[in-house]
């Protein structure tokens, strides 16, 4: 089993920037692709980034967030951080990271089996 815990979430304007960690305990996280995901009121949970297993040398983005927000991974403390930039009103939604057993960078949620409780970012315009 692994356990996930976000933080870094708030409230921030528009063009700030909000740092997203996620913590794991159980396992180490280096066998496990991370994502992270967000879901905003009456829309389904949507695909923001995502780092491959072990030194996390691939990457995906959202096209929503490329060239704004940064995924990456510490394994050394069992920690995944996602740096959020150029905010924008459209990026406020519930975050949540999550850990999947995979080759590659999966974007389904359905591949990932492991999931945090979620961390509230909401932008002001």
């Amino acid at each position: 089993q692994v356990q996930l815990v976000e933080s870094g979430g708030g409230f921030v304007q528009a063009g700030g920037s909000l740092r997203l960690s996620c913590a794991a305990s159980g396992r180490t996280l280096s066998t496990y692709a991370m994502g992270w995901f967000r879901q905003a009121p009456g829309k389904e949970r949507d695909f923001v980034a995502g780092i491959s297993w072990s030194s996390g040398s691939m990457t995906m983005y959202a096209d929503s967030v490329r060239g704004r927000f940064t995924i990456s991974r510490d394994n050394t403390k069992n920690t995944v951080y996602l740096q959020m930039n150029s905010l924008k009103p459209e990026d406020t939604a519930v975050y949540y990271c999550a850990a999947a057993p995979r080759i590659g960078v999966p974007a389904s949620p359905r591949s990932y089996n492991y999931w945090g409780q979620g961390t509230q970012v909401t932008v002001s315009s």
